[in-house]
């Protein structure tokens, strides 16, 4: 029988919750959020549902023509860069597991869309006031942003415990 360590204990748990999660909303906002661009209040207008397909990256900024392709690329070479810092990750290392999780899982998402259809990736979830909005995500860009954080603090974390502390007994 195979024995998990703490990071892996938490990682693979939160990161098929989270990819769960995201396909399940994008395909429940291709269901019920018809037509495209329509918004449906929510939490007033703080929050709106709002079908959106987005070619391009985060905030829709585009590579062009070859947007689809290119950012899949990229993804992929994230997911390589990911499981690459997930190996050097100490197996106790929870909050690291945590943020790579969450990015790890966001980016999954967000690539399954991108191969999936041409429209790009789904994106539903509308924040602002009036005409004053935030661009639209999903739960993989609000996993990506709150993994990232998670691993800077992990880093952060790594680079106290690992600094040199004075040494006073020599007075």
């Amino acid at each position: 029988m195979m024995s998990w360590t703490p990071k892996a204990r938490r990682f693979w748990p939160l990161f098929l919750l989270v990819l769960l999660a995201d396909c399940a909303t994008k395909r429940a906002a291709e269901t019920h959020l018809v037509p495209a661009n329509v918004p449906h209040e929510f939490f007033g207008e703080l929050i709106r549902l709002t079908l959106a397909y987005n070619p391009g990256a985060a905030m829709s900024l585009s590579l062009g023509t070859y947007s689809r392709v290119g950012l899949s690329m990229l993804a992929l070479g994230a997911l390589l860069i990911l499981a690459h810092i997930y190996r050097q990750t100490a197996p106790a290392d929870r909050l690291a597991a945590a943020g790579l999780a969450l990015i790890a899982s966001g980016a999954v998402g967000n690539l399954l869309d991108r191969l999936r259809s041409s429209r790009g990736v789904v994106d539903f979830i509308d924040v602002g006031i009036g005409e004053l909005r935030f661009w639209t995500f999903n739960i993989a860009d609000v996993a990506i942003s709150c993994g990232a954080v998670l691993l800077v603090l992990a880093f952060i974390r790594e680079g106290e415990g690992n600094a040199a502390t004075p040494d006073f007994s020599r007075r």
